[in-house]
Protein backbone atom coordinates (compact mmCIF):
# COMPACT_ATOMS: atom_id res chain seq x y z
CA UNK A 1 0.00 0.00 0.00
CA UNK A 2 1.40 3.40 -1.20
CA UNK A 3 1.92 6.23 1.12
CA UNK A 4 -0.85 8.31 -0.08
CA UNK A 5 -3.25 5.40 0.02
CA UNK A 6 -2.48 4.92 3.91
CA UNK A 7 -2.77 8.78 4.69
CA UNK A 8 -6.56 8.42 3.14
CA UNK A 9 -7.23 4.82 4.83
CA UNK A 10 -6.01 6.89 8.52
CA UNK A 11 -8.81 10.25 7.27
CA UNK A 12 -11.89 7.42 7.29
CA UNK A 13 -13.89 6.46 10.34
CA UNK A 14 -12.19 3.54 11.97
CA UNK A 15 -15.17 0.88 10.93
CA UNK A 16 -14.68 1.88 7.53
CA UNK A 17 -10.88 1.65 7.57
CA UNK A 18 -10.95 -1.81 8.72
CA UNK A 19 -13.39 -2.68 5.64
CA UNK A 20 -11.16 -0.69 3.17
CA UNK A 21 -7.64 -2.61 4.40
CA UNK A 22 -9.36 -6.04 3.90
CA UNK A 23 -11.13 -5.09 0.19
CA UNK A 24 -7.33 -3.30 -0.80
CA UNK A 25 -5.52 -6.71 0.46
CA UNK A 26 -8.44 -9.14 -1.84
CA UNK A 27 -7.64 -6.75 -4.50
CA UNK A 28 -3.77 -6.66 -4.07
CA UNK A 29 -4.02 -10.88 -4.04
CA UNK A 30 -6.34 -11.34 -7.03
CA UNK A 31 -5.21 -8.78 -9.40
CA UNK A 32 -1.37 -8.24 -8.43
CA UNK A 33 -0.33 -6.35 -11.51
CA UNK A 34 -2.64 -3.41 -10.45
CA UNK A 35 -1.53 -0.20 -9.88
CA UNK A 36 -2.97 1.01 -6.79
CA UNK A 37 -3.91 5.14 -6.97
CA UNK A 38 -5.77 7.64 -3.82
CA UNK A 39 -8.35 9.25 -6.63
CA UNK A 40 -8.33 13.26 -5.43
CA UNK A 41 -8.90 12.06 -1.32
CA UNK A 42 -12.22 10.07 -2.08
CA UNK A 43 -11.86 7.01 -2.77
CA UNK A 44 -8.66 4.23 -4.11
CA UNK A 45 -8.51 3.13 -7.57
CA UNK A 46 -7.20 0.02 -9.19
CA UNK A 47 -5.90 0.16 -12.89
CA UNK A 48 -3.54 -1.99 -15.06
CA UNK A 49 -4.21 -1.57 -18.81
CA UNK A 50 -7.49 0.47 -17.81
CA UNK A 51 -9.13 1.16 -14.93
CA UNK A 52 -10.30 -2.22 -13.23
CA UNK A 53 -12.14 -1.21 -9.70
CA UNK A 54 -12.30 1.16 -7.27
CA UNK A 55 -13.05 1.27 -3.15
CA UNK A 56 -15.15 4.40 -2.23
CA UNK A 57 -15.54 4.85 1.53
CA UNK A 58 -19.47 6.04 2.30
CA UNK A 59 -17.89 8.99 4.83
CA UNK A 60 -16.38 10.85 1.70
CA UNK A 61 -19.70 11.31 0.17
CA UNK A 62 -21.69 12.33 3.01
CA UNK A 63 -22.21 16.11 3.01
CA UNK A 64 -21.26 16.07 -0.81
CA UNK A 65 -24.10 16.91 -3.67
CA UNK A 66 -27.58 16.48 -1.88
CA UNK A 67 -28.47 13.43 -4.33
CA UNK A 68 -25.36 11.86 -2.51
CA UNK A 69 -26.12 11.91 1.00
CA UNK A 70 -28.17 8.85 0.84
CA UNK A 71 -24.70 6.79 -0.27
CA UNK A 72 -23.36 6.78 3.38
CA UNK A 73 -26.51 4.42 4.19
CA UNK A 74 -25.97 2.21 1.83
CA UNK A 75 -22.58 1.70 2.79
CA UNK A 76 -18.69 1.56 1.27
CA UNK A 77 -18.81 0.60 -2.71
CA UNK A 78 -16.18 -1.26 -4.46
CA UNK A 79 -17.15 -0.97 -7.80
CA UNK A 80 -16.44 -2.60 -10.71
CA UNK A 81 -15.31 0.13 -13.70
CA UNK A 82 -16.26 -2.63 -16.72
CA UNK A 83 -18.97 -4.59 -14.61
CA UNK A 84 -21.28 -4.06 -17.81
CA UNK A 85 -18.75 -6.82 -19.51
CA UNK A 86 -19.16 -8.72 -15.96
CA UNK A 87 -21.26 -12.09 -15.55
CA UNK A 88 -23.12 -11.21 -12.69
CA UNK A 89 -25.54 -14.08 -13.11
CA UNK A 90 -26.20 -13.44 -9.25
CA UNK A 91 -27.36 -10.43 -9.19
CA UNK A 92 -24.66 -9.20 -6.84
CA UNK A 93 -23.56 -6.09 -9.15
CA UNK A 94 -25.92 -3.25 -8.94
CA UNK A 95 -25.94 -0.55 -11.95
CA UNK A 96 -28.40 1.76 -10.76
CA UNK A 97 -28.81 3.04 -13.91
CA UNK A 98 -25.26 3.24 -14.79
CA UNK A 99 -24.33 1.36 -18.62
CA UNK A 100 -20.89 0.13 -17.78
CA UNK A 101 -19.71 0.90 -13.56
CA UNK A 102 -21.73 -1.83 -11.40
CA UNK A 103 -21.20 -1.36 -7.50
CA UNK A 104 -21.53 -3.18 -4.57
CA UNK A 105 -21.90 -2.32 -1.34
CA UNK A 106 -20.92 -3.28 2.24
CA UNK A 107 -21.92 -2.12 5.42
CA UNK A 108 -19.40 -4.18 7.84
CA UNK A 109 -16.61 -6.22 7.44
CA UNK A 110 -18.98 -9.93 8.30
CA UNK A 111 -20.82 -8.40 4.72
CA UNK A 112 -17.61 -9.07 2.47
CA UNK A 113 -17.69 -12.75 1.72
CA UNK A 114 -14.25 -13.34 0.36
CA UNK A 115 -15.01 -15.89 -2.16
CA UNK A 116 -17.68 -13.96 -4.04
CA UNK A 117 -15.25 -10.80 -4.01
CA UNK A 118 -12.34 -12.88 -5.39
CA UNK A 119 -14.30 -14.52 -7.82
CA UNK A 120 -15.18 -10.82 -9.14
CA UNK A 121 -11.87 -9.80 -8.93
CA UNK A 122 -10.33 -12.53 -11.30
CA UNK A 123 -13.54 -11.54 -13.43
CA UNK A 124 -12.51 -8.28 -13.57
CA UNK A 125 -8.70 -8.85 -13.96
CA UNK A 126 -9.44 -10.95 -16.54
CA UNK A 127 -11.19 -8.75 -18.59
CA UNK A 128 -8.62 -5.60 -17.82
CA UNK A 129 -6.42 -8.98 -19.75
CA UNK A 130 -8.58 -8.41 -22.61
CA UNK A 131 -8.08 -4.88 -22.96
CA UNK A 132 -4.20 -5.54 -22.81
CA UNK A 133 -4.50 -8.35 -25.80
CA UNK A 134 -6.64 -6.31 -27.49
CA UNK A 135 -4.23 -2.96 -27.38
CA UNK A 136 -1.17 -5.36 -28.10
CA UNK A 137 -2.84 -6.42 -31.33
CA UNK A 138 -3.46 -2.58 -33.04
Amino acid sequence: MNSKTEEFILGIPRDEQVMVRRLCSLIEECIPAAAEKSYYDMGIVYSHHRMICYIWPPSVFYGMKPGLKNQKQKGLTLGFCHGNKMSNDKGLLQSEGRKQNYVMYFQNLSEIREDVVKALLFEAAMIDEEFGRAKNRT
